[in-house]
């Protein structure tokens, strides 16, 4: 669930996690995963054909009449409610300017998102299956079923979203200097989710052992 303390702003969980205050009730777990899943149609894949920008971002507005026309329980949903979402996104998927929002991955859309590109590590991770590593480290890495190719900014990471293909993914590294320096331009999408047109297969290794998710310590 979503509340908000007044001293400390909004938080995911049962009392504020810096003063230990009830806080005052915002959204329960079952209207943030709905609302999720309607913000992640419409600023990922265009769903209900919203006004929406080259960028990527659409009028809250127009999504909270959206959710309230497909919901009518939900009309008492304003501003704020989709600010306290998107604050307590432990993923940083979402992204607020003014008053419109946008999803900062996970597009299946043609945008042009002005990722920032500064600071980017020397390497990045991507997951892969038995089946397909050959070919990805033949003839590199291509956008498939999203508009550009997701990287992770750990191993573990990349373990993690790679997980939902495989139960035991294969990890690859990306050399981000030589990407960079090939033209490839790479932005920080989310806190541990980079994105790039492409990845060519020079750029390609098998994640170092040390670098093994199953290594590290909780």
């Amino acid at each position: 669930m979503i509340k908000e303390c007044d001293e400390h702003g909004y938080f995911r969980n049962e009392s504020c996690p810096v003063c230990g205050e009830e806080g005052k009730f915002l959204m329960s777990d079952y209207e943030v995963e709905k609302m999720g899943r309607l913000m992640a149609g419409i600023l990922r894949h265009g769903k209900y054909d919203l006004p929406m920008d080259g960028q990527g971002f659409v009028d809250i507005r127009d999504i909270i009449a959206v959710a309230q026309e497909r919901n009518p329980r939900m009309k008492w949903l304003r501003p704020h409610h989709i600010e306290a979402l998107v604050e307590t996104d432990p993923k940083g998927r979402y992204q607020i300017s003014g008053s419109d929002l946008r999803a900062t991955y996970g597009h299946t859309i043609e945008l042009d998102l002005k990722l920032p590109t500064d600071d980017i590590p020397a390497i990045l991770y991507y997951p892969t299956t038995e089946e397909e590593c050959g070919a990805l480290m033949e003839a590199g890495i291509f956008p498939t079923d999203r508009a550009m190719v997701h990287l992770s900014a750990t191993a573990r990471d990349a373990f993690r979203a790679g997980s939902v293909r495989s139960e035991d993914p294969i990890i690859l590294a990306v050399d981000t200097v030589g990407c960079i320096d090939a033209g490839i331009e790479i932005g920080k999408a989310a806190r541990t989710v980079y994105l790039c047109d492409q990845v060519p297969s020079e750029f390609l290794s098998i994640a170092e052992e040390e670098d093994d998710p199953e290594d590290e310590e909780d």
